[in-house]
């Protein structure tokens, strides 16, 4: 029932950050939510275990994954804010600030990758999973994949139309989630 509650609770706040894209649901951010909310429930689901069998090699990959997804996610945030240089005047309700970038970013992890923060956040989903895994938790990580792989793709539709042929190359040159793979 705390679990419950918990997730109840930090669904607020993702619900509220995400209102201006449940108003539209072609943007990247209407899928994007359904992905935060399964990674929430991941994470209240299997809290009880989060520190259970330290050392066991399931929680040691676990661990990898979600180290993995914090460097991912610091070095991706920056690289918008610092390259991207965001433009908060962009009257957008369905983008966050730091996705109302006004360069394309082709440095560091968006080199190789073009969603270098959604692959942080497979990362997260997959190493909460990996926490304590069961056939609800195979689901919610299913759904976590399938509304990033949704999020990244309506996403590079929008990006298609604000950068045009630069990103039409940039898309050629890299790839979605996993360097020279994916």
């Amino acid at each position: 029932m705390r679990r419950l509650l918990v997730f109840v609770a930090a669904s607020g706040p993702i619900l509220w950050v995400s209102r201006g894209a449940l108003r539209r649901r072609t943007s990247h951010g209407f899928y994007r939510l359904f992905a935060f909310e399964a990674i929430l429930g991941l994470i209240a689901l299997n809290s009880p275990a989060w520190f259970r069998d330290r050392l066991s090699p399931r929680q040691l990959g676990s661990w990898a994954l979600l180290l993995g997804s914090l460097l991912l996610a610091v070095h991706g945030f920056r690289l918008l804010r610092q390259v991207g240089k965001p433009d908060p005047s962009i009257a957008d309700p369905s983008r966050l600030g730091v996705e109302k970038t006004t360069r394309l970013v082709r440095t560091g992890a968006y080199r190789h990758i073009r969603h270098p923060l959604y692959a942080s956040l497979l990362l997260l989903a997959w190493g909460a999973f990996l926490k304590a895994p069961s056939r609800f938790g195979v689901a919610l990580t299913a759904v976590a994949t399938g509304a990033l792989y949704l999020t990244a793709r309506v996403e590079e539709q929008e990006n298609l139309r604000s950068f045009g042929g630069e990103y039409a190359e940039y898309m050629r040159d890299t790839r979605m989630f996993i360097p020279f793979a994916f």
